[in-house]
């Protein structure tokens, strides 16, 4: 099982720094999050100041750019990085797309299926395979002049991800993936009873192997003694409240019987009631979004609950530069171990 972790948002002056950090603790991947940022310029620092680790979007927002611009910048990441980039997309809400990027949204699994499909096209293009001639039904490509051509870029072509929820984009991974970025308001449960059997029937479909499928997620793992533990439990009580408002997560909360709490959520919001959500969600939801424990018995409990569950665990907080990064590193070597 891989180790991960997350690259917190802050000045690009500082992400060379934190990346040779990361690798130096020996963390297998560091990821980005497209929110105040966007996903992808960290990672042309990333690329050329480390060696090993690889790095991924977790997730870039799918449709604000074409399929030939994510094809295009995965590529470049991809030769920067000598073969280490992972594009990992994810069609975001309704609201985001149409609002806050003025794109079209519907339908939006037809469409990111559409789009990964120009993206496989473009590079298969790319690497000399065939001339681009991609004609789906929301996605068309089909003029490049070798002036525009990229051509191989010496390291294979980069894995690709999709971020998935529901039934559908689980079979989506599976059928035209490399991987999955489990969301990380998550459950075993729901793994294990609802992501694992449709990216199957995706595998299927396509005739693959899930031994050459990455399961990936990140979680709330809270490490430190109670006091630490307790301050960043409100962090994570506050993200499993957020997450849980989302009509098209309230499935978790549903396969676990507790079915008014997304409706709950979601009108204290729409009331101006944000800073209260946390307060509906008690210890027991919590324990299943998140592992805890001192630094000495943390990696154990990791273990414990994603061992044979997933290929690669995710930090959802950022550890690398805090003041806990010390105790972190020997997490970090154990899990690796």
């Amino acid at each position: 099982m891989k180790l991960d972790t997350t690259l917190a948002m802050g000045p690009l002056h500082r992400v060379a720094d934190v990346a040779k950090r990361a690798e130096e603790m020996g963390f297998a991947g560091i990821f980005t999050a497209e929110a105040m940022q966007t996903p992808f310029l960290p990672h042309a620092i990333t690329a050329v100041n480390t060696e090993k680790i690889e790095l991924g979007t977790a997730i870039a927002v799918a449709f604000p750019r074409s399929p030939m611009v994510h094809a295009m910048t995965a590529w470049d990441l991809q030769k920067a990085s000598r073969g280490r980039f992972v594009l990992g997309l994810g069609t975001q809400i309704r609201r985001h797309n149409e609002h806050r990027y003025s794109v079209p949204f519907d339908p939006p699994g037809p469409r990111l299926r559409d789009m990964l499909l120009a993206i496989r096209h473009i590079w298969g293009a790319f690497d000399g395979k065939h001339p681009l001639d991609y004609r789906g039904e929301y996605y068309t490509h089909d003029y490049i002049q070798p002036f525009f051509n990229p051509g191989p870029t010496g390291y294979g072509q980069p894995k690709l991800f999709i971020a998935a929820v529901g039934p559908y984009m689980c079979r989506l991974a599976g059928e035209v993936c490399d991987g999955i970025h489990i969301h990380p308001f998550h459950t075993i449960r729901y793994i294990e009873e609802v992501v694992k059997p449709n990216v199957r029937k995706g595998l299927a479909k396509a005739g693959r192997k899930e031994s050459d499928f990455e399961y990936a997620t990140t979680s709330f793992i809270l490490g430190g003694n109670e006091e630490q533990q307790n301050g960043l439990a409100g962090i994570a009580r506050s993200q499993v409240a957020f997450y849980g408002s989302t009509p098209s997560y309230k499935k978790v909360f549903e396969l676990h019987g507790w079915d008014e709490l997304q409706p709950e959520l979601q009108g204290m919001i729409k009331s101006g009631r944000l800073a209260e959500t946390p307060g509906l969600i008690s210890d027991e939801v919590m324990s299943e979004f998140w592992v805890r424990g001192d630094f000495d018995e943390i990696a154990n409990r990791v273990r414990e609950k994603y061992q044979g569950v997933v290929d690669r665990i995710g930090l959802y907080l950022p550890v690398v530069g805090g003041e806990q990064e010390e105790q972190w590193q020997e997490v970090v070597r154990s899990l690796a171990a």
